[in-house]
């Protein structure tokens, strides 16, 4: 497959779904689910789909074998966003990304501000690493869907941007 056919999809994508309790089996996963459903509804590719603990080694191990090893191209984490002790989404980011993509985190902040105060403690980041995307959505299903729903729109142009198309940005 050529870079041009790679750059207008279908795209892979991975949701990682990030909290301690639910790797240890104790509190189910709804926003994970939702998320592999809608992006596969949208037309992308399931290649994984994991509960992992929120510890900043596993998840920047994680996003690295996804990317560099598996080569997907859409990365969707839920959880690990706020600010508690344990929330350490945004740490290991930093780690792993290339570039950061503000505008995307700052969009998904902004929309859900207009509904909760609590979107202030929102620390969620999007980036690229190589030829993938990743995208941190907070852990509840409320708040996932309300964030998805903000840049779902974009996320075709902008992976056929990240995988190398030649196309105007101009809508």
């Amino acid at each position: 497959m050529t870079s041009e056919q790679h750059a207008l999809g279908p795209y892979t994508f991975a949701v990682l779904t990030l909290s301690d309790k639910g790797s240890r089996g104790e509190r189910e996963d709804t926003s994970g689910p939702y998320l592999v459903e809608k992006l596969q509804q949208e037309g992308h590719i399931l290649k994984s789909y994991a509960v992992i603990p929120d510890r900043i080694t596993v998840i920047v191990e994680a996003l690295i074998d996804l990317v560099d090893n598996q080569g997907i191209t859409l990365i969707v984490t839920t959880g690990g966003t706020g600010v508690a002790p344990t929330d350490v989404t945004p740490e290991a980011m930093l780690q792993v990304i290339d570039k950061e993509v503000p505008g995307m985190a700052e969009a998904m902040r902004a929309a859900s501000l207009g509904k909760t105060l609590n979107a202030v403690l929102s620390r969620g980041k999007v980036g690229i690493r190589g030829q993938s995307l990743i995208i941190n959505l907070p852990g509840s299903l409320k708040a996932a869907r309300e964030n998805l729903e903000v840049i779902i729109a974009v996320l075709p142009h902008a992976l056929e941007k990240i995988c190398g198309g030649t196309a105007d940005c101009a809508v």
